[in-house]
């Protein structure tokens, strides 16, 4: 395509901020989402901003090569390392899919290297994956290879020769009864796949453990265990040891020879080269065994074999080896010495007696997996709930690098310029950073800080006075926290600790995540929920409850959970409020949803509530409400997502409603569905009427005619789960909270406020600029060089969003004053169909800079018509000029 010239006219450009053009114009019509090509909108990029990331639940590396570490993320993908740990790239956000459960690297070929998806270790909030991948170029790409509805795999073993043959542990997704569990086998690089070891629908493949001497010598750890949203249940006839010698083919139950009678729950298996006749067992159970080195009975923990599995002795029988078996219950052994065993919980420990006794390591807290190179048994990676830790002295130090995998419940925004982006971490503080530093560059991980509260729940800042934060924790803590003095103050509904009590024996019941809201309409005004919706009128000083029970009350969903383990915990309460919120239109409706499948509205600031519940057509029974859109645009119309996956429903599940709830109509058309389609959350644009966005766990998806149809708004943003999303209304932002990959900020939405028919069927438009700011640039702390983890700050100056009916080898975009001369001019060596994007720093060419006054060769002068347009060289299509 030839040279296309766009004209922007700028007026006037007054102090910092550079005046949007097109003031009250019409608001544009509805169109379908699928009328935009694939990848039209791919220009509108995300950026990540941090802050840095935390839970690994997979580590391997290459035997005898100390350069060279893999990391699986629980939510955030696969990251390499070939320089020691010193830095490292993501080398999986191409494949859907981000959790990842188990790493293999086969040892006759360090380049082909198995992933198994989908976090093994269980908790509330866990993600699980669609099947097993293969790299055979070290990772620089990879191909998915089968058992996509394994839901979670938890050790991939390869054959010591072939590259070709390995074994996979697979838990199943753990939400329901499926087949698509056990333990499998491929002989032809996972081109076919063969269940071998499956006990019943209920159970899968927890852990997997080859002889170092004979790879046809397995024994598989199977663990019964059932997760629901009210809690979560392990152990059953299906748990057990089973062992293998002929490669899987055939297996038999391990019982008696001394380990535990009765019901089992998770097993756990380790070995070493040392010593092939060496194994260890970590399994959950609830009989008690008489230890001959203690002076009371104690429930085991730890086994051991020194004879290949033949025989088996209780050797520990300290809980803090396991502590929470559902979320650990893994073990490392040294590859030089059979009685260096490292036991990865809570804490790190580390025995060198043969698990007799044991002390404290440092690698890390809430540990999950461990490496030890064979070759260089020194060295050694552990992945724990803050990310890795590396050591190449037997762990005497270790090296503890930062990865951007931070798992964001929600995210919000205040009204500062820069804004800030405020939300809580899973296993970090709550935190708060710059959306622009102002300094260029990075936004260094130091950047951010803590607002209160803990890593679960909110944190909202009241937008009116930019100054105080409400953070949420855990076991229905709140802190109110001042910025202008980094002062918290705990101002919780109700003071008991909830901490092992069953949902029923419970005044108030707050999930892990439990909704904050501040009044839009008074920042004094502050609700959260229970299973009843609090207020509070006065910072927190006091709260009045002001609904009745809003859950169903279900007996059968508030008793004791857990299994074997107990698990009465904040995390699983149900029979709670999970989103609450008051409409933007009318001071005192509020919407509130459970997480036992209730939806209510009350329209009197409480006093009376209504129950819509029954009137939304095919709403899961017991599923979670998400998320609730009170729309800014119309009064009565609102938007709800629902999440079903923790009842094994996966499906994308969207509604609307245009009448205050009266009645509802489905809108999740033309999101897929899949294993990771079901859905966080659903928001209104605040400029565009009938603009949504949807995000599901593995995408970010986009509706042009209020949900009628989606498209996909991926880009560049990383498949991890979209938890919350949020639009800054100064700067026509979309700020994304991930749980696997922290925050990322797609700058400037314009084009999709914007865009309509006309438009996409057309040859080029200039959309209308939004308001653009000129900073003064500030020092700023500095990232070091190629440091993952730290965020992008966005371009400097004037952001001009343009489009195309077909590709084009050159762009200019003319930026002229008011009389119609040229003041700067922004080239774009090649542009896309589509939307795409250009950056003027606001700058006029350099009077030093010689302008051409005569007439360019073969190009005819066009002048600046009497309406600011200028036709486009050689012919083309008249533009709209952008005003600033």
């Amino acid at each position: 395509m030839h040279l296309r010239r766009l004209s922007v006219s700028t007026l006037a450009i007054a102090g910092v901020v550079l005046v949007s053009a097109m003031p009250g114009m019409a608001q544009p019509a509805p169109m379908p989402s699928s009328s935009l090509a694939a990848g039209a909108t791919d220009a509108l990029r995300y950026r990540h901003v941090g802050p840095v990331g935390n839970r690994v639940s997979a580590v391997a590396g290459v035997p005898g090569d100390a350069n060279v570490y893999w990391v699986g993320a629980a939510s955030g993908g696969i990251w390499k390392s070939v320089d020691g740990g010193h830095s490292w790239r993501s080398v999986f956000d191409d494949h859907g899919v981000q959790s990842i459960g188990a790493l293999a690297v086969a040892p006759s070929d360090p380049d082909v290297v198995w992933a198994g998806t989908g976090e093994p270790f269980i908790r509330s909030n866990v993600s699980h994956g669609a099947g097993v991948f293969r790299s055979d170029d070290g990772g620089e790409s990879w191909r998915l290879v089968g058992l996509e509805r394994t839901g979670r795999v938890a050790r991939v073993i390869v054959h010591p020769e072939d590259p070709n043959t390995a074994w996979v542990a697979a838990l199943g997704h753990l939400y329901g009864p499926q087949e698509e569990r056990g333990v499998f086998r491929t002989r032809d690089g996972g081109a076919t796949w063969d269940r071998v070891l499956f006990t019943d629908d209920r159970t899968g493949a927890s852990d997997l453990w080859m002889d170092p001497s004979d790879p046809d010598h397995l024994i598989a750890g199977m663990w019964t265990m059932h997760i629901r949203t009210w809690g979560r249940w392990s152990g059953g006839p299906g748990s057990g040891l089973f062992e293998t010698r002929d490669g899987g083919t055939t297996w038999a139950r391990i019982e008696g020879r001394g380990l535990p009678e009765g019901t089992v729950g998770k097993v756990g298996l380790a070995g070493t080269p040392a010593d092939p006749n060496r194994i260890y067992a970590l399994i959950e159970t609830d009989v008690n065994v008489a230890v001959d080195d203690l002076d009371y009975e104690h429930e085991g923990v730890v086994w051991r074999s020194d004879d290949g599995g033949a025989t088996w002795d209780m050797v520990n029988a300290d809980h803090t080896l396991v502590q929470r078996p559902h979320y650990y219950n893994r073990a490392a052994v040294a590859t030089d010495d059979p009685d260096e065993v490292h036991f990865l919980a809570t804490r790190h420990s580390v025995s060198v007696d043969g698990a007799l006794s044991t002390r404290r390591g440092n690698a890390g807290g809430d540990n999950h997996d461990m490496w030890i190179d064979p070759l260089l048994p020194d060295r050694m990676i552990v992945g724990h709930d803050q990310g890795i830790s590396i050591s190449t002295n037997r762990g005497r130090s270790w090296h503890r690098p930062l990865l951007p995998i931070a798992q964001m419940y929600h995210v919000t925004v205040d009204t500062r310029v820069p804004y800030y982006v405020y939300g809580n971490r899973q296993d970090g503080p709550s935190t708060h950073g710059p959306s622009n530093t102002l300094a260029g560059g990075s936004i260094p991980i130091g950047a951010w800080r803590s607002v209160g509260g803990c890593e679960s729940g909110w944190s909202v800042p009241d937008t009116v006075s930019n100054d105080v934060v409400w953070s949420g924790c855990y076991e229905g803590i709140l802190d109110r926290h001042t910025m202008s003095n980094a002062h918290s103050r705990t101002v919780s509904v109700w003071p008991d600790n909830p901490e092992g009590w069953p949902a029923d024996e419970l005044r108030y019941r707050f999930q892990w995540t439990f909704p904050i809201a501040v009044s839009p309409h008074d920042p004094e005004t502050v609700y959260t929920g229970s299973q009843y919706v609090h207020r509070t009128r006065d910072g927190g000083a006091s709260w009045e409850v002001i609904s009745p029970d809003l859950s169903t009350g279900l007996d059968s969903i508030l008793q004791k959970t857990g299994g074997l383990t107990p698990d009465d915990a904040s995390p699983t309460y149900a029979g709670v409020l999970f989103a609450l919120v008051e409409s933007p239109l009318a001071p005192g409706e509020l919407w509130a949803g459970t997480n036992d499948g209730l939806l209510h509205l009350s329209r009197d600031g409480g006093r009376s509530w209504t129950d819509l519940s029954a009137r939304l057509p095919g709403l899961p029974a017991l599923s979670t409400i998400s998320s609730i859109e009170p729309s800014r645009h119309v009064a009565g119309t609102a938007y709800v997502a629902v999440d079903g996956h923790q009842i094994g429903d996966f499906r994308p599940l969207l509604w609307k409603t245009t009448d205050w709830g009266e009645s509802w109509t489905p809108i999740a058309e033309g999101i897929p569905e899949g294993p990771l389609s079901f859905t966080h959350v659903l928001r209104e644009d605040p400029q565009r009427p009938g603009l949504l966005y949807a995000g599901t766990e593995n995408a970010l998806y986009v509706s042009l005619d209020d949900g009628d149809s989606w498209r996909p708004l991926q880009s560049n943003l990383p498949p991890a789960p979209v938890h919350w999303l949020t639009i800054q209304p100064h700067f026509n932002d979309l700020v994304v909270a991930t749980y696997g990959r922290g925050f990322w900020i797609a700058d400037d939405v314009t084009p999709l406020q914007q865009i309509t028919p006309d438009i996409a069927a057309g040859a080029s438009h200039l959309f209308a600029p939004r308001p653009a700011y000129r900073f003064l640039p500030k020092a700023s702390a500095f990232s070091q060089p190629g440091d993952p983890a730290a965020g992008s700050n966005p371009p400097s100056g004037a952001s001009l969003s343009y489009w195309l009916g077909d590709d084009a080898d050159d762009v200019t975009l003319e930026i002229v004053d008011g009389t119609g001369s040229v003041v700067a001019e922004v080239p774009t060596p090649r542009a896309g169909a589509g939307v795409n994007r250009a950056h003027w720093s606001l700058a006029y060419t350099p009077s030093r800079r010689p302008t051409l006054r005569t007439q360019p060769r073969g190009h005819s002068h066009v002048a600046l018509g009497a309406d600011g347009t200028r036709p486009a060289p050689d012919g083309g299509r008249v533009v709209p000029r952008a005003e600033p």
